[in-house]
């Protein structure tokens, strides 16, 4: 059974930073591609970050040169980090999982893309 939690969400300062995990059991996380969404309520989910199975990756530009994605095959677990934190990075915050493992270096660019999604973590920012 797949699943997939989140933590390492909290109250952060602007300019700050946080890393989030994402624990994964019943697949190992270099076998799919994964990534990494937020959603504002009210708003559509936006997917953040994403990494192929390669390890390649992608980030929207609203993050680009601000989170890394990265995965502990070891640890089974995935990992945003989150730097230079912005008033517009509040949100819950998912880690997902394409159904298939897909082909190698295929890149999700799209929360659309995920059917498998954890709990969330909560990021606030601090004024």
């Amino acid at each position: 059974q797949v699943q997939l939690v989140e933590s390492g969400g909290g109250l952060a300062q602007p300019g700050g930073s946080l890393r989030l995990s994402c624990a994964a059991s019943g697949f190992t996380v270099s076998d799919y591609a994964m990534g990494w969404s937020r959603q504002v309520p009210g708003k559509s989910r936006e997917l953040v970050a994403s990494i192929s199975r390669a390890g390649d990756t992608y980030y929207a530009d609203s993050v680009k040169g601000r989170f890394i994605i990265s995965r502990d095959v070891g640890k089974n677990t995935l990992y945003l980090q989150i730097d230079s934190l912005k008033p517009e990075d509040l949100a819950m915050y998912y880690c997902g999982r394409p159904r298939l493992t897909g082909r190698y270096y295929y890149i999700p660019k799209s929360y659309l893309d995920f059917t498998h999604w954890g709990q969330g973590t909560q990021v606030a920012v601090s004024s």
